[in-house]
């Protein structure tokens, strides 16, 4: 897997890790664990519908055949992933993580959820007391390590069969440096996608924010726009 020139350390090993999806159904979270199913990993999606799980597994699995796709419900989720992404609708987010606190204890949450408003000059971004969705879900969940990632990247692309490659970086935050080492590292997983450190949690606010930058660009031109980094 690639790393950037400007990191020092070997990154680390995450090829056997399970990713959880909670809010795994959505667009964004069956993506996300499409790519993921794809680079080998054992994927876990959830739900508040351990039914409904189940049977966004099965189709995603027809797509990536000999993948270790499951579903479960979100609790079921989170005890069974090794590293569990946060991938539900803003307005749902504190509510979910309040209820799961005991079962993300000490594992890796990666927050992708981006606070945004919708009206009819397009999208915006939603002000959050604490400062961004990554840092609510720091607050809400004192026994695990929370990395901010994937904010950027398209569900359509993420879902589209015909695309082998999903070319964008991944802006990773968090205030661990294990942590946001291995989050890159999985974002390198991905084909074409390259993680990128964007520096601590407290900085995710702009990051989830600039999704409605993109939303806008990718209307005006018809695309699905993700982000790179030059330089480095």
């Amino acid at each position: 897997m690639a790393s950037s020139p400007t990191d020092s350390a070997t990154p680390p090993d995450v090829s056997g890790l399970t990713i959880g999806f909670l809010g795994g159904t959505g667009e964004q979270g069956r993506g996300l664990a499409r790519r993921f199913a794809m680079a080998g990993h054992g994927v876990v999606i959830g739900s508040r519908d351990a039914q409904r799980a189940a049977e966004a597994a099965d189709e995603l699995a027809r797509s990536v055949p000999g993948s270790a796709l499951r579903g479960m419900s979100n609790a079921d989720c989170a005890r069974a992933a090794d590293v569990v992404v946060v991938a539900v609708p803003w307005d749902g987010h504190a509510a979910l993580l309040e209820g799961l606190r005991e079962e993300l204890r000490g594992k890796v949450v990666v927050d992708c959820v981006n606070p945004l408003g919708f009206d009819k000059q397009g999208a915006f971004a939603l002000d959050v007391p604490e400062g961004s969705a990554a840092q609510q879900a720091a607050g809400l969940l004192p026994d695990s390590t929370v990395v901010a990632a994937f904010h950027h990247v398209s569900a359509v692309l993420l879902l589209d069969e015909a695309v082998g490659s999903i070319e964008t970086d991944v802006l990773v935050l968090g205030d661990d440096r294990e942590a946001t080492d291995l989050v890159q590292a999985l974002a390198d997983r991905i084909t074409g996608m390259h993680g990128v450190y964007g520096g601590r949690l407290r900085n995710a606010g702009q990051v989830e924010g600039l999704t409605a930058n993109l939303i806008s660009v990718n209307r005006r031109y018809k695309a699905h726009a993700g982000i790179r980094i030059t330089d480095i």
